[in-house]
């Protein structure tokens, strides 16, 4: 057992995030768009800094031998720094769900009942390589009016404090206090542990990365989780679907962004499709460098596949791998994606209206496409500007979450001395 760095003190850093998270709930829309693109600015600025200590943890992961596909989640460039400030400045020019009216009455007594959007309050952000999360959950958090506090994986400890060093150095020009901004700065698993049951000073968790990390918040949690998923996501080609479109989607949800979570995983193909375009697949996903593990048809089939075992069904490649199942109808499909699927996104290539309609009645999925990439589950592809997660659970909030999804409600009733 560790014993946490006596440097950081996790509880302090959390009570600070509740005082500040007060003065923001008081902030205007107009200081609070300021105060986003003064940051973004000052990321890009700071491009070289931040990319200097991005190569900290890089080089740390190239001792270690980290995946290819670990790597790209980790590697920031100034293209990315760049997509994550205008990130930033994309969601200040979103519309401020904080004080939005949801609704209203009068009741009969004459009292008036207003339903409406108020932030969470502190949000935790506990999540794994991708330093660009620090900025997007940063960005979310403060526009909808909550304090951030973040505790982001030790692979990425330099990034991240790089990143939140200069949203600091940003902060004083705004109105937003500093404190909002709260950073984790430890390797140590307690201080995570921590956090899971700060309920008196963290409103809400947010895990975000791999099934391990997601599954140990939710199971020690006492702290309300927003839980996001893994993404096993699959795509369906169904007897109808038009060839030359259905492999340009597969090509594109699997090779666009092989790590993240809406790349296709599995493919699911009609055996009739499959005899008629066997060879255009094949040589498609060879073109591609993508390795294929299938099903008894599709081995005996393709002379570059490897078994398929229980598995592969299962499992988020994140890299050049896929698995091939074959089934004789749509229902086939939808049983299997039942039984491997992990609610993320599921799609169906098919020129058949009702088989289209079976799909997305019956697949239980955050987001289910027809005729499209599963790569656009995506808070930023939606216009959402960025997101803080994909949920993939059904309560308070499922799909890519943006501003919306980090507010509660309140009723507030205003009278003229009614009793009951």
């Amino acid at each position: 057992m560790t014993t946490l760095d006596r440097t950081v003190n996790v509880k302090e850093q959390a009570k600070k995030a509740q005082v500040a998270s007060k003065s923001l709930s008081l902030l205007t829309t107009e200081e609070k768009n300021e105060a986003l693109l003064i940051i973004a600015d000052e990321l890009e600025k700071e491009t070289e800094f931040i990319l200097n200590e991005n190569k900290k943890d890089l080089d740390r992961g190239t001792e270690k031998g980290f995946t290819e596909a670990f790597m790209d989640r980790l590697r920031l460039t100034e293209e990315r720094v760049k997509d994550f400030a205008n990130g930033l400045r994309e969601v200040a020019e979103l519309e401020d769900p904080v004080g939005e009216v949801i609704s209203d009455w009068n009741l009969d007594n004459g009292m008036q009942v207003e339903q409406v959007r108020v932030p969470l309050g502190v949000i935790g952000m506990i999540y794994e390589a991708r330093p660009n999360v620090t900025v997007d959950a940063t960005g979310l958090a403060l526009k909808s009016g909550n304090a951030i506090v973040l505790k982001g994986g030790s692979n990425a400890l330099n990034s991240n404090k790089g990143i939140v060093r200069v949203i600091h150095e940003a902060l004083p020009k705004t109105k937003i206090p500093a404190e909002a901004v709260q950073l984790i700065a430890t390797t140590d698993r307690e201080a995570t542990s921590q956090l899971f049951t700060m309920k008196d000073h963290i409103d809400v968790l947010i895990p975000r990365g791999g099934g391990a990390l997601i599954n140990t918040v939710v199971n020690n949690a006492t702290v309300p989780v927003l839980e996001t998923g893994v993404g096993n996501c699959h795509i369906y080609f169904d007897e109808t679907a038009q060839p030359e479109k259905a492999i340009d989607i597969l090509i594109n949800a699997k090779t666009d962004r092989p790590a993240v979570c809406n790349a296709v995983e599995t493919l699911i193909v009609h055996t009739k499709w499959l005899e008629e375009n066997k060879d255009l697949l094949e040589k498609s996903l060879a073109d591609n460098n993508i390795k294929v593990h299938g099903d008894d048809h599709i081995v005996n089939t393709f002379k570059e596949a490897v078994p398929a075992d229980e598995d592969d069904w299962s499992n988020e490649y994140l890299g050049l791998e896929i698995a091939i199942k074959t089934v004789n109808n749509t229902q086939e499909a939808i049983d299997h994606i039942e039984t491997y699927g992990t609610k993320h996104s599921e799609a169906i290539i098919t020129e058949d209206a009702k088989s289209a309609s079976l799909f997305r009645n019956l697949v239980d999925a955050a987001a289910v496409y027809h005729n499209a990439s599963t790569r656009f589950t995506d808070g930023s592809a939606l216009g959402f500007g960025a997101e803080i997660g994909i949920s993939t659970q059904k309560l308070h909030a499922r799909g890519p979450m943006g501003l919306p999804a980090l507010t509660t409600i309140k009723y507030c009733m205003t009278g003229t001395g009614q009793i009951r």
